[in-house]
């Protein structure tokens, strides 16, 4: 059986408030779409702790990743309609690839735990690793499913996700510099942030993709709205995943992780202390069902059982969490770096245990990255086609990206309790270690005094 035997008499639909609507053509896609393994990824926020930040950024993943099929759908279809295959040699679209590339769209994600990038820091896991397990196990719902097409099926869905599929086309409209998953998420992100720095004219650039032999390409009368792509991304990166409260929140929750954790290896009283559901992940074992059985929800619920728990440091950091109090941030360089353990020294002295309560979080990123044969992980340059049917990369004809690429962007944030700024603290003896603290910042920066 093909991808396409499964093919709707009638198409569905999903209002969606990116793209008016994401239209399913296939059985196949729905069933997926209603697995519960799918079904958890409405529980779980795209964007973590920055919901703390833009109130309205209380979206999931589920949508995200129904948007990132939407878009590879579309990519499909233009390719099918103006770059349809007709020999196996002349590079274009051969629509049999149809149906890996839009269930790798759909499932791109389906590895991502509660506020994932924090859970993975603590407990060791990788969401891409579980990706493929949850496709690649007979045990999952997934699995059955994408197996009607065929037995290889959904080992090749997973290849496409960890870029070892053959078919360049498919990895890169899925994983690339500009693919279907930064096109979404950088205008999910912004409509529900309300913010506009992820706006691009992306009808501009569906209009310019076409495949080659080696992946997939740009012509270069688009090379505008590619620019207008990545200048989106870069503002993105630096006014709405930067947030440096969004970022104090998540140094927050990491802590209270880490606290737990290291209570529960200290031999605390099991049963009055941790969730069974969280157990498997402080022993370091746990199986797919216990993975899956975890949502941003299930933690909240224990983060509000730890606000009673008898340890001071972890109730206080469940309340700092659930109650929205983030830590106080500053930026140092290499010329005050030295100066943090001076600070963590201070924050001790008064009375916070400086290894829960001070931080240190470096937020970088490089808003167009050439190719660079030389490095481990090297990213897949944006290419443009010229009206010869030559390439050239994208920073040899764009001004404006060369100006950007290659120039890493970001910050270095130290972190500590509000506390240790305010006027006064009613604390007397406090006061003199307040002050002196307070001498090392000027204008949210640290400084030699």
């Amino acid at each position: 059986m093909s991808f396409n035997d499964e093919r709707l008499e009638k198409e569905k639909v999903f209002r969606d408030p990116v793209y008016k609507y994401i239209y399913i053509e296939n059985q196949i896609i729905i069933d997926l779409i209603n697995t519960p393994e799918f079904q958890r990824l409405r529980r779980v926020k795209q964007l973590g702790t920055a919901s703390l930040v833009f109130h309205g950024a209380e979206h999931s993943r589920f949508g995200h990743c129904l948007g990132v099929y939407e878009i590879t759908r579309r990519i499909c279809n233009y390719f099918q309609r103006n770059y349809s295959s007709t020999s196996p040699e002349d590079g274009l679209w051969n629509d049999e690839e149809r149906g890996v590339a839009l269930c790798a769209a759909l499932l791109h994600d389906i590895g991502h735990g509660p506020y994932s990038h924090t859970f993975e820091h603590i407990f060791h896991t990788n969401h891409e690793e579980i990706t493929t397990k949850i496709i690649t196990s007979s045990d999952s719902n997934i699995n059955k499913i994408l197996k009607r097409v065929s037995d290889d099926f959904p080992k090749q869905v997973a290849s496409v996700i960890d870029h070892s599929y053959p078919n360049k086309q498919v990895v890169q409209m899925i994983s690339s510099q500009i693919d279907a998953d930064r096109m979404d998420y950088l205008q999910r992100d912004s409509y529900y942030t309300g913010t506009s720095y992820g706006n691009f004219d992306l009808e501009r650039v569906l209009r310019v993709i076409r495949p080659y032999k080696d992946g997939i390409t740009f012509e270069i009368s688009g090379m505008h709205a590619v620019e207008d792509y990545i200048l989106s991304r870069l503002q993105m990166y630096l006014q709405i995943y930067f947030h440096p409260a969004s970022r104090s929140m998540e140094e927050i929750l990491d802590h209270m992780l880490e606290r737990a954790h290291n209570l529960y290896s200290s031999n605390q009283d099991e049963s009055s202390f941790a969730s069974k559901m969280l157990m498997p992940f402080f022993n370091n074992s746990f199986t797919l069902k216990e993975y899956l059985a975890l949502d941003d929800g299930v933690l909240n619920t224990i983060f509000a059982q730890w606000r009673d728990y008898p340890d001071d440091i972890l109730s206080d950091l469940a309340d700092r969490f659930l109650d929205r109090k983030p830590l106080k941030s500053v930026s140092y360089d290499d010329t005050t770096k030295n100066l943090l353990p001076k600070l963590r020294e201070l924050i001790q002295t008064a009375g916070f245990n400086s290894e829960y309560y001070t931080a240190t979080n470096d937020s970088y990123n490089l808003p167009y990255d050439t190719y660079d044969p030389q490095e481990a992980n090297s990213k897949t340059q944006i290419e443009l086609m010229q009206p010869n049917g030559e390439l050239v990369e994208l920073s040899e004809v764009s001004t404006l990206v060369a100006s950007i690429s290659g120039k890493i962007v970001g910050n270095q944030k130290f972190f500590f309790p509000k506390e240790m700024l305010s006027a006064d603290q009613n604390i007397e003896i406090f006061q003199p270690i307040y002050e002196e603290f307070q001498s090392y910042i000027n204008n949210d920066e640290i400084i030699n005094p």
